[in-house]
Protein backbone atom coordinates (compact mmCIF):
# COMPACT_ATOMS: atom_id res chain seq x y z
CA UNK A 1 0.00 0.00 0.00
CA UNK A 2 1.18 3.54 -0.79
CA UNK A 3 1.67 6.57 1.22
CA UNK A 4 -0.67 8.34 -0.80
CA UNK A 5 -3.62 5.56 -0.03
CA UNK A 6 -2.45 5.34 3.33
CA UNK A 7 -3.22 9.02 3.86
CA UNK A 8 -6.58 8.39 1.88
CA UNK A 9 -7.66 5.85 4.35
CA UNK A 10 -6.31 7.95 7.41
CA UNK A 11 -8.41 10.76 5.96
CA UNK A 12 -11.70 8.99 5.42
CA UNK A 13 -10.96 7.48 9.37
CA UNK A 14 -11.04 10.91 10.16
CA UNK A 15 -7.61 10.71 11.54
CA UNK A 16 -8.24 7.85 13.28
CA UNK A 17 -5.88 4.98 13.94
CA UNK A 18 -6.45 2.45 11.43
CA UNK A 19 -6.70 -0.91 13.83
CA UNK A 20 -6.94 -3.69 10.97
CA UNK A 21 -4.46 -4.37 7.90
CA UNK A 22 -6.24 -4.05 4.50
CA UNK A 23 -3.69 -6.16 3.39
CA UNK A 24 -4.53 -9.12 5.14
CA UNK A 25 -8.18 -9.29 5.06
CA UNK A 26 -9.46 -12.95 4.11
CA UNK A 27 -11.82 -12.86 1.68
CA UNK A 28 -15.13 -12.97 3.63
CA UNK A 29 -13.99 -10.37 5.35
CA UNK A 30 -13.10 -8.21 1.96
CA UNK A 31 -16.59 -9.55 0.95
CA UNK A 32 -18.78 -8.16 3.98
CA UNK A 33 -16.84 -4.76 4.44
CA UNK A 34 -17.44 -4.69 0.42
CA UNK A 35 -21.42 -5.49 1.25
CA UNK A 36 -21.97 -2.70 3.87
CA UNK A 37 -20.14 -0.21 1.81
CA UNK A 38 -17.06 -0.04 3.93
CA UNK A 39 -14.57 -0.83 1.05
CA UNK A 40 -14.23 -0.10 -2.40
CA UNK A 41 -14.47 -2.30 -5.43
CA UNK A 42 -10.29 -1.78 -5.29
CA UNK A 43 -10.20 -2.71 -1.80
CA UNK A 44 -10.03 1.08 -0.52
CA UNK A 45 -11.88 2.76 2.52
CA UNK A 46 -14.89 5.08 1.54
CA UNK A 47 -16.28 7.64 3.36
CA UNK A 48 -19.47 6.47 5.37
CA UNK A 49 -22.64 6.84 4.25
CA UNK A 50 -23.95 7.68 7.76
CA UNK A 51 -24.03 11.59 8.80
CA UNK A 52 -23.70 12.08 12.46
CA UNK A 53 -27.04 13.62 12.50
CA UNK A 54 -29.89 12.26 10.98
CA UNK A 55 -31.90 15.85 10.29
CA UNK A 56 -35.09 13.60 8.60
CA UNK A 57 -35.28 11.65 11.98
CA UNK A 58 -32.78 13.11 14.21
CA UNK A 59 -31.90 10.29 16.63
CA UNK A 60 -32.96 10.16 20.64
CA UNK A 61 -29.83 12.60 22.46
CA UNK A 62 -27.47 10.66 23.53
CA UNK A 63 -24.74 11.59 26.42
CA UNK A 64 -21.85 10.28 27.61
CA UNK A 65 -20.99 9.43 31.30
CA UNK A 66 -18.16 9.88 33.31
CA UNK A 67 -16.93 9.38 36.69
CA UNK A 68 -12.83 9.82 36.59
CA UNK A 69 -12.68 9.82 39.97
CA UNK A 70 -13.18 6.39 40.61
CA UNK A 71 -12.58 4.60 36.77
CA UNK A 72 -11.05 5.93 33.87
CA UNK A 73 -12.33 5.60 30.13
CA UNK A 74 -12.49 2.20 28.88
CA UNK A 75 -10.44 3.20 25.88
CA UNK A 76 -7.68 4.94 27.82
CA UNK A 77 -7.16 1.48 29.33
CA UNK A 78 -7.63 -1.13 26.73
CA UNK A 79 -6.77 -0.04 23.31
CA UNK A 80 -8.88 -1.16 21.26
CA UNK A 81 -12.20 -0.73 23.42
CA UNK A 82 -14.97 0.69 21.74
CA UNK A 83 -17.27 1.45 24.25
CA UNK A 84 -18.72 4.37 26.86
CA UNK A 85 -18.52 3.54 30.47
CA UNK A 86 -22.22 4.63 30.48
CA UNK A 87 -24.68 6.26 27.75
CA UNK A 88 -27.97 8.49 28.88
CA UNK A 89 -30.67 8.85 26.65
CA UNK A 90 -33.16 11.47 27.17
CA UNK A 91 -37.12 10.74 26.28
CA UNK A 92 -40.01 13.07 26.97
CA UNK A 93 -39.80 13.92 30.16
CA UNK A 94 -37.20 10.76 31.55
CA UNK A 95 -33.80 10.46 31.53
CA UNK A 96 -32.51 6.42 31.56
CA UNK A 97 -28.80 5.23 32.22
CA UNK A 98 -27.12 2.25 30.67
CA UNK A 99 -24.40 1.43 31.96
CA UNK A 100 -22.16 -0.85 30.73
CA UNK A 101 -20.51 -4.08 32.07
CA UNK A 102 -18.55 -2.50 34.82
CA UNK A 103 -15.71 -4.15 37.19
CA UNK A 104 -13.27 -3.77 39.97
CA UNK A 105 -11.08 -1.13 37.83
CA UNK A 106 -9.34 2.02 39.04
CA UNK A 107 -8.96 5.33 38.08
CA UNK A 108 -5.64 4.34 36.42
CA UNK A 109 -7.37 1.45 34.48
CA UNK A 110 -5.57 -1.01 36.69
CA UNK A 111 -7.41 -4.16 38.33
CA UNK A 112 -8.21 -3.46 42.01
CA UNK A 113 -8.34 -6.43 44.23
CA UNK A 114 -6.83 -9.12 42.42
CA UNK A 115 -7.72 -12.44 43.78
CA UNK A 116 -10.23 -10.76 46.00
CA UNK A 117 -14.01 -11.59 44.92
CA UNK A 118 -15.59 -9.66 47.97
CA UNK A 119 -13.59 -6.84 47.62
CA UNK A 120 -13.81 -6.84 43.84
CA UNK A 121 -17.65 -6.61 43.85
CA UNK A 122 -17.47 -4.08 46.95
CA UNK A 123 -15.53 -1.94 44.02
CA UNK A 124 -17.63 -3.01 41.24
CA UNK A 125 -20.49 -1.44 43.46
CA UNK A 126 -18.64 2.07 43.98
CA UNK A 127 -17.84 2.38 40.49
CA UNK A 128 -21.62 2.00 39.53
CA UNK A 129 -22.52 4.14 42.38
CA UNK A 130 -20.59 6.98 40.65
CA UNK A 131 -21.59 6.65 37.52
CA UNK A 132 -24.99 7.12 38.49
CA UNK A 133 -24.34 9.69 40.73
CA UNK A 134 -22.41 11.93 37.38
CA UNK A 135 -26.19 11.75 36.41
CA UNK A 136 -28.33 12.75 39.73
CA UNK A 137 -29.15 9.29 40.07
CA UNK A 138 -29.36 6.44 42.98
CA UNK A 139 -29.42 2.60 43.50
CA UNK A 140 -33.19 3.79 43.52
CA UNK A 141 -33.57 4.41 40.15
CA UNK A 142 -32.12 1.10 38.97
CA UNK A 143 -34.69 -1.29 36.99
CA UNK A 144 -32.62 -3.96 36.41
CA UNK A 145 -28.70 -5.36 36.45
CA UNK A 146 -27.36 -8.36 34.63
CA UNK A 147 -24.21 -10.34 37.32
CA UNK A 148 -21.37 -11.92 35.21
CA UNK A 149 -19.63 -14.01 37.78
CA UNK A 150 -16.37 -15.89 36.07
CA UNK A 151 -17.39 -19.01 38.25
CA UNK A 152 -20.76 -18.57 39.35
CA UNK A 153 -20.67 -21.97 41.43
CA UNK A 154 -18.35 -21.07 43.47
CA UNK A 155 -18.89 -17.53 44.27
CA UNK A 156 -22.28 -16.84 43.74
CA UNK A 157 -23.22 -17.33 47.70
CA UNK A 158 -21.27 -14.71 48.26
CA UNK A 159 -22.22 -12.69 45.46
CA UNK A 160 -25.65 -12.71 46.77
CA UNK A 161 -24.77 -11.97 50.26
CA UNK A 162 -22.72 -9.23 49.66
CA UNK A 163 -25.58 -7.83 47.22
CA UNK A 164 -28.79 -8.48 49.43
CA UNK A 165 -26.28 -6.21 52.39
CA UNK A 166 -25.76 -3.44 49.77
CA UNK A 167 -29.25 -3.17 49.02
CA UNK A 168 -30.63 -3.77 52.67
CA UNK A 169 -28.50 -1.11 53.61
CA UNK A 170 -29.91 1.16 50.20
CA UNK A 171 -33.24 0.64 51.52
CA UNK A 172 -34.20 -0.83 47.95
CA UNK A 173 -37.76 -1.84 47.96
CA UNK A 174 -38.77 -3.06 44.94
CA UNK A 175 -35.78 -4.67 44.37
CA UNK A 176 -34.27 -4.44 40.35
CA UNK A 177 -35.06 -7.19 38.15
CA UNK A 178 -31.50 -9.13 37.55
CA UNK A 179 -30.06 -12.22 35.95
CA UNK A 180 -26.95 -13.89 36.66
CA UNK A 181 -24.40 -15.41 34.37
CA UNK A 182 -20.90 -17.33 34.46
CA UNK A 183 -18.89 -15.89 32.26
CA UNK A 184 -15.19 -15.44 30.77
CA UNK A 185 -14.85 -11.31 31.36
CA UNK A 186 -12.07 -9.49 29.71
CA UNK A 187 -9.30 -9.64 31.82
CA UNK A 188 -8.36 -13.26 33.68
CA UNK A 189 -7.83 -10.63 37.06
CA UNK A 190 -11.87 -9.54 37.11
CA UNK A 191 -14.11 -12.05 39.09
CA UNK A 192 -17.24 -10.08 38.60
CA UNK A 193 -18.28 -7.50 36.16
CA UNK A 194 -21.88 -5.75 36.56
CA UNK A 195 -24.34 -4.24 34.12
CA UNK A 196 -27.03 -1.88 35.27
CA UNK A 197 -30.02 0.04 33.61
CA UNK A 198 -31.62 2.84 35.05
CA UNK A 199 -34.75 5.18 34.71
CA UNK A 200 -35.89 8.17 36.48
CA UNK A 201 -37.78 11.19 35.66
CA UNK A 202 -36.37 14.57 34.45
CA UNK A 203 -35.62 17.32 36.24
Amino acid sequence: MDTLEMKEIVAKMGNKELLIDLQKLTDGERREMKELGILSPENKILGSVYPSVHFERPPIEKHVVHAPQVLNEAYDYQKPSSFSRALRLDFAGYKVLLVSGTASVNEEGKPEHIGDFKAQLWRTYRNITNLLTAEKMSWHDVVRTTNYLRDIERDYAEFNKIRTTFFQWLNLDPLPASTGIQARLCWETLLVEIEVYAVCKSN
